[in-house]
């Protein structure tokens, strides 16, 4: 008698931890067949697909959260280590699986993997498919007139707002079949992603929910109360007025269709220009994505080739110091002190730091893309060194390098009470407003009231921004023969 047991259809999870508007998920569901949900940790990478550090305390806890959710479904997540080349295939042969589902990835490496698992599987006889999810459009769909990618801002924004309409939303199926597969399970423990000596991540878990339930009450929380002037009082970094969903979006614990929808579905007095400023950010995440589809190597060449042979000093005392929020300039080093014990910075912060470090110190920017990529949650494969190339004015529609933040200045435009410093730099937290951006130019006995010694509880400048500013435009000249001015 035959066997009537329809045959096993596989997803495999990589940056979708999520179950709602997971079209790949969805497919397999809807074959009727039991469903093997697998997550693959590649040899000889410790991090199990996380690009630093910070990401890897924020994967074990989304693979856990997708796990419950799942077993909650009558279904479990199935971790391995193994070459996804021969895994998948092997947990096809061994299970009778007959379709493998999946949602796209666009890194160069990510892509060649896909295409040759995709054909093996397909050679096999075997109902192979990947579906788009990670982004609002794929690459190959925003072009020219002429049929090219972007590389001006403006224009792909138009011509995405031009011709995108977010998809029907999938809700998150209330059942998930399983079949009895022996499949033998890693812990996710095991893996060791979480740090121990020292746990450096320890204030983590008190401001970040990771999962797909903590991305969806972000996001109702942000669409109800800070959208809400959003526009305006994005840049103030000491006020709350950012979403924070970036390293549920880097995770792919929500789609970005579900947060589009979710500004248009929730009754609310947000004005337009708040929702466009936000909807705008959602895009440049596209727009660095089209990028680096079209530039696989985005984290190491510059998109502008006239900048290889920029003069870079190379100082680890100065990038320590940058790296440790001690550079004596207090914007930038609350800035840095906020990543390391939040894992997260403020947006106008990251580019008044990463502007520090290019051109005042005038050290690599890809420095900086390493670091940031070790110690952010939301770091990507492509937002992280897109937007260092931004900075530095080598990448896309790339702010000039001539453009030189003054920090002091930027401070006290973004920051004029110091809220936010003095809460990442309590040492300078009795200091008046009218110093607490330029304690190196408080009278002594201002220093003094405050409890600040300079050089012993608070660094002196390691730079003098005009000499650094006059510096980095000299380089740039010797370089481009550029003789633009602020």
């Amino acid at each position: 008698m035959p066997n009537s047991k329809p045959a096993p259809a596989i997803v495999w999870f990589r940056r979708d931890l999520r179950l709602a508007d997971n079209l790949a998920l969805c497919k397999a569901v809807e074959t009727g067949a039991p469903v093997i949900c697998l997550y693959i940790r590649e040899p000889g990478d410790p991090l199990a697909g996380a690009n630093g550090g910070a990401q890897a305390w924020w994967l074990h806890h989304s693979l856990v959260a997708l796990d419950e959710s799942l077993k909650a479904r009558g279904n479990r997540l199935v971790t391995m280590t193994g070459d996804p080349l021969h895994l998948v295939e092997w947990v096809a042969d061994k299970t009778g699986a007959e379709a493998v589902f999946w949602n796209r990835r666009y890194d160069g490496p990510g892509r060649e993997i896909d295409s040759d698992i995709k054909g093996r599987l397909r050679d096999k006889g075997l109902r192979a498919e990947s579906s788009p999810g990670f982004l609002l459009h794929d690459p190959t769909v925003v072009k020219t007139k002429q049929g090219k990618h972007f590389s001006v801002y403006t224009p792909f924004w138009k011509a995405f707002e031009a011709g995108y309409q977010p998809p029907d939303p999938i809700d998150a199926p209330k059942r998930i079949a399983a079949g009895s597969f022996d499949l033998e399970i890693e812990p996710i423990d095991g893996w060791a992603l979480l740090p121990t000596k020292p746990d450096w991540a320890k204030g983590f878990e008190s401001l970040w929910q990771p999962g797909e339930d903590g991305a969806r009450a972000l996001l109702k929380s942000f669409v109800g109360k800070q959208l809400r002037a959003y526009g305006e009082r994005r840049d103030f970094p000491g006020e709350s007025h950012t979403s924070r969903l970036s390293p549920h979006l880097a995770f792919g614990e929500i789609s970005p269709h579900a947060i589009w929808r979710a500004m248009d579905a929730q009754n609310r007095k947000a004005d337009n220009e708040d929702e466009t400023r936000f909807r705008k950010e959602i895009v440049w995440r596209d727009f660095a994505w089209h990028t680096l589809f079209h530039n696989p190597r985005l984290d190491s060449i510059n998109l502008d080739r006239r900048f290889d042979d920029f003069p870079w000093q190379s100082d680890s005392k100065m990038l320590k110091a940058w790296q440790h929020g001690m550079t004596g300039y207090p914007i930038v080093d609350a800035g840095m002190r906020e990543l390391w014990q939040t894992g997260t910075m403020h947006n106008r912060v990251r580019m008044i730091a990463a502007s520090f470090l290019i051109k005042d110190l005038l050290i690599d920017w890809r420095d900086g893309e390493r670091w940031f990529r070790d110690t952010l949650l939301d770091a990507d494969a492509a937002s992280n060194p897109f937007n260092w190339q931004w900075v530095a004015g080598c990448g896309a529609d790339a702010a000039p390098f001539f453009r030189i933040f003054n920090p002091t200045l930027q401070g006290e435009k973004f920051d004029s009470h110091g809220d936010y410093v003095r809460r990442w730099c309590p040492e300078l937290g009795k200091l008046p407003d009218k110093f607490v951006h330029r304690p190196f130019e408080a009278p002594t006995e201002i220093l003094k009231k405050a409890g600040v010694v300079l050089g012993e509880t608070y660094p002196k400048p390691i730079v003098d921004h005009g000499k650094a500013r006059d510096a980095a435009l000299a380089a740039l000249k010797t370089t481009r023969n550029e003789t633009e001015e602020d």
